[in-house]
C-alpha cells in the first residue's frame, strides 16, 4: 500500500533546485507529498487534469512566468490552496497573484514554517503592521516598473517604450533585487 497516496498532494514549483530540494525534503517532513518541477510547462505536463490539493509556486523562472501556472491551477480545481514564493515580489504582481486564485504571496526567504501557515491561512490579517514609513524612491521605482510589466504582459521591449528607457537599462533594472523599502 502506498502511504503518499493519504498525504495531501503539494506541487512545488522553483528554478532553483537546491531550494526545491531543501524545500521538498521539508514539507515531506510535515505531512505532504510533494511533487517537483523546475518550470510551469514542466509543472502542467506534470499535473495534467488533475490539480494538487496544494501548490508553491515560484513567481520568476525562466520561460513562462508562475502567475500563468496559478490561473491554471486555479481553472482545474479552485479550492486548491496556492502560495505565491518569490524573489521579487511587488505589489502588482501580489494582486494579480490574488486575482489569479492564490490564497497567499510570500517574499523569499520562507522557511517550510511560513509556508504551511501561508497554505493554511483562511483570511487576511486584519491586524497586520503598517509601515509608517513611505516606500523609498528606488522601491516606488521598482513597483511602477511591474505594474507596467504586468499591464504589457511581462513583454520587456514594450515595458520600456512605455516607460520611455531604453529595453537594456529596463533589463539592467529589473535584474537588480527590488529595494526593501
Amino acid at each position: 500500500m502506498d502511504m503518499n497516496r493519504e498525504l495531501p498532494s503539494l506541487l512545488l514549483v522553483d528554478d532553483d533546485e537546491l531550494f526545491c530540494r531543501v524545500l521538498s525534503s521539508a514539507l515531506e517532513k510535515r505531512g505532504f507529498s510533494v511533487q517537483v518541477s523546475h518550470n510551469v510547462e514542466d509543472a502542467i505536463a506534470l499535473i495534467g487534469d488533475v490539480a494538487p490539493e496544494y501548490a508553491v509556486v515560484d513567481l520568476n523562472m525562466p520561460g513562462d512566468s508562475g502567475l500563468l501556472l496559478v490561473e491554471k491551477l486555479h481553472q482545474l480545481d479552485e479550492h486548491t490552496r496556492i502560495v505565491v514564493l518569490t524573489g521579487y515580489a511587488s505589489v502588482a504582481t501580489a494582486v494579480e497573484a490574488i486575482k489569479l486564485g492564490a490564497v497567499h504571496y510570500l517574499a523569499k526567504p520562507a522557511d517550510a514554517d511560513e509556508v504551511v501557515a501561508a497554505l493554511g491561512r483562511e483570511s487576511g490579517d486584519a491586524a497586520a503592521e503598517v509601515s509608517e514609513l513611505p516606500m523609498s524612491t528606488k522601491r516606488l521605482e521598482w513597483e511602477h516598473i511591474q505594474k507596467v510589466m504586468m499591464e504589457c504582459d511581462g513583454n520587456i521591449s514594450a515595458t520600456a517604450r512605455k516607460l520611455g528607457m531604453h529595453r537594456r537599462t529596463l533589463q539592467r533594472k529589473l535584474a537588480k533585487r527590488p529595494a526593501k523599502t
